[in-house]
């Protein structure tokens, strides 16, 4: 079985019983694939893959620390899947959230390799609605403060996160008008 259709039973099997998180996270692997191209070939896999499991730790079973990122990569380590841990670790921001939770010596137990899938993985998810739409980063931010609201830890820590956010959607969206163009 091929890393991604590994990623896509597990992530339907902890993932698809939470409703709207498993519309997203299908939004999420859908960007992915369009994505992708801008990847050499050797990424590609490993991207759609991480976009399948970003949200992880979200499964009740996973959910220790209150923080999805840190929970699934600690998951993903267990079960063998370092690169995979490190891409969840610090996908959209997850820094900010670290900080704001007192997790920041936890999340550096994982390597942030701050690369073209990273930056990719980070995109996919923060143009992709709870719902699992294409949305703006403008919007994906309205969304969070609405369900949780904006004081909330969550909106907080997504607001920190805005130019680390607006940095790999302008990467991404450049090297998408280069390919095109190519």
């Amino acid at each position: 079985m091929t890393l991604t259709g590994w990623a896509a039973d597990y992530a339907a099997e902890l993932v698809s019983p939470l409703g709207d998180r498993w519309a997203h996270t299908q939004g999420v692997v859908r960007q992915a694939h369009l994505v992708a191209a801008i990847l050499p070939p050797e990424e590609r896999e490993v991207l759609i893959a991480a976009a399948y499991l970003h949200d992880l730790g979200y499964a009740p079973s996973l959910a220790l620390t209150g923080l999805h990122a840190l929970d699934g990569a600690r998951h993903l380590r267990a079960i063998g899947h370092e690169r995979l841990a490190g891409l969840v670790a610090y996908h959209s921001g997850a820094k900010g959230e670290a900080e704001l939770r007192g997790l920041m010596a936890e999340l550096g137990e994982f390597d942030d390799e701050s690369t073209a899938t990273s930056m990719a993985l980070t995109y996919c998810d923060m143009t992709t609605s709870a719902a699992g739409e294409v949305v703006t980063f403008a919007e994906r931010l309205a969304d969070v403060e609405d369900r949780y609201g904006p004081e909330h830890l969550v909106a907080q820590s997504v607001r920190r996160a805005r130019p680390e956010v607006e940095r790999c959607i302008e990467v991404v969206q450049g090297r998408l008008r280069e390919v095109a163009a190519s």
